[in-house]
């Protein structure tokens, strides 16, 4: 059963990424959303490589490694690669599904094009890009 846009704005308002973004902003977002459901043991995202998409576990596990070693395992409402949405950087880990996953995918492509027809919503999200820099680097 695919999800409402509704509920994918829900799971979206935890992103800190989007965390200066009104309703509207989020439901925008969420309109974006592709879902695509992996067996266990798929890969979605490898280290080293280009980040293209953002993820969001719906349903399901996914293990998240560096270098073979296990960091930790995300589910319902976790989320992985926002930083890729806005920058060309490579991935720092490899996510596999631990069990069948039913995952949110935001393209940066459409993401990009989204913040270019919204400057105000680009500012909002960059304002909190700012802020979760300099909170890093206290």
């Amino acid at each position: 059963m695919r999800l409402h846009k509704d509920a994918k704005t829900e799971l979206l308002k935890n992103v800190p990424l989007f965390a200066g973004c009104s309703k509207a902003d989020l439901q925008r977002i969420a309109s974006l959303a592709d879902e695509l459901d992996l067996g266990a043991g798929a890969t979605s995202i490898r280290e080293g490589e280009r980040g293209r998409e953002f993820i969001v576990p719906v349903d399901g596990s996914v293990d998240v490694t560096r270098k073979g070693k296990t960091l930790r395992t995300l589910g319902s409402g976790d989320f992985i690669g926002e930083i890729a949405l806005v920058a060309d950087v490579p991935r720092t880990a490899t996510v596999t599904a631990s069990s069948p996953v039913r995952l949110l995918v935001i393209t940066d492509r459409a993401f990009k094009s989204l913040l270019e027809r919204t400057p105000a919503m680009a500012t909002k999200v960059l304002q909190s890009l700012g802020g979760r820099l300099h909170s890093d680097a206290l």
